[in-house]
């Protein structure tokens, strides 16, 4: 689990962000066009080159249901793809920090996927085993996913074809379990009160979800690759994975300035340190994420 571990976010509500399996990327891929002299001041890179990276999920479990934001890498990986793709750990690590809370699988309602590439929805299947097909995981859950994001998963452009699961659609499809949700709509298997953003400038179509204010506490969004982790909250920062790097920019102010005044906070998938970082700005105006 993170390094908040768990946390109870108000009665009735209990959050809880699970570190599966981690990677190693290369850091200028991950910073885009920002120097390394000045990225390498917020992570430091390995010898290669490479920064460490969080898979994170976030388990929510209120009003009687047991809702997974995102289900990180997993194990689906062969050994020599799993090297190349810097993959830490061998076992299904989102599996085993679900056996930590006394929880498998089977026992999750609702998988929420913010988008199909495969460090975000790769948990969603069993671990690799030689000369068996993949195969799906949560047997009881409703998959929610944008149709846009299940569209470009489905027919992905060259550019970014490597980043999905070519086999994943159809098992989604196949589980008769699957939620579409379009962009003027709601997500029938969420709360009525949770509240979707739409973003496109990392891939078309990313879904990300807001948990509504309780108490003393201001509203959460799952952030995807949106903001990858707190150094990305920098508006100019952006990845060089994403497809329309100035419109995400314009989409993380549009969020943020929709956040500030309602005391909003982020979950960070990739944050290797960070799991949940409370918005603010200074006095120029920059946004930062600060630890709660």
């Amino acid at each position: 689990m993170a390094d908040c571990d768990e946390q109870k976010d108000q009665p009735g509500r209990r959050l809880t962000p699970l570190d599966g399996n981690s990677q190693r990327l290369d850091g200028g891929a991950m910073f885009g066009n920002a120097p390394r002299a000045l990225w390498s001041r917020w992570i430091e890179p390995d010898e290669l080159g490479r920064i460490p990276l969080a898979c994170r999920s976030l388990l929510v479990q209120e009003q009687g249901q047991r809702i997974l934001l995102e289900t990180g890498i997993g194990a689906f990986f062969p050994p020599a793809l799993r090297d190349r793709f810097g993959v830490e750990q061998e076992g299904h690590g989102l599996l085993a920090e679900l056996e930590a809370l006394g929880l498998s699988d089977e026992e999750i309602d609702v998988v929420v996927l913010s988008h199909l590439h495969f460090d975000h929805a790769g948990g969603l299947l069993a671990p690799f085993a030689e000369g068996k097909p993949h195969r799906l995981l949560f047997p009881n859950a409703t998959f929610v996913v944008s149709a846009d994001a299940f569209a470009r998963a489905s027919a992905p452009h060259r550019r970014d074809r490597a980043s999905f699961i070519a086999e994943l659609p159809a098992l989604l499809t196949a589980s008769k379990r699957l939620e579409l949700v379009e962009r003027d709509g709601a997500a029938a298997a969420l709360p009525s009160s949770y509240r979707l953003h739409w973003s496109d400038g990392h891939t078309p179509g990313m879904l990300l979800v807001e948990l509504p204010a309780q108490g003393q506490e201001g509203p959460l969004v799952f952030a995807g690759d949106l903001v990858p982790g707190a150094p990305w909250v920098h508006l100019p920062i952006t990845m060089g994975y994403d497809r329309f790097p100035e419109l995400l920019i314009d989409e993380k102010q549009a969020l943020f300035e929709d956040l500030i005044g309602r005391n909003g906070r982020l979950c960070f998938t990739h944050d290797h340190q960070l799991a949940i970082g409370k918005l603010s700005r200074d006095e120029r105006g920059r946004y930062r994420a600060l630890p709660e």
